[in-house]
């Protein structure tokens, strides 16, 4: 816990004085979700994996903090 404070708030800023969103961490795994759909269904575009991925959250009360990256996909994959 102690590690992950210091990361967040070593992460505001970077060695070249560079601002780094806290919510870079986040953007990693929507990254990484997005990554594992196109290659799940790569007849989709981006964009329609997006708008899916949207679609989870509004049905999920607008959030996707608590449901595991494979539980999003496989939701993801239902609506595509």
């Amino acid at each position: 816990e102690n590690s992950l404070q210091k990361t967040s708030t070593y992460s505001s800023v970077n060695p070249s004085g560079i601002f780094v969103s806290p919510y870079a961490l986040n953007l990693s795994s929507f990254t990484k979700l997005i990554k594992r759909v196109q290659e799940r269904h790569p007849e989709f575009s981006r964009d329609e994996i997006v708008e899916a991925v949207q679609e989870v959250r509004k049905i999920n009360k607008g959030v996707l903090s608590g449901l595991a990256i494979s539980a999003i996909e496989e939701k993801t994959s239902a609506i595509l």
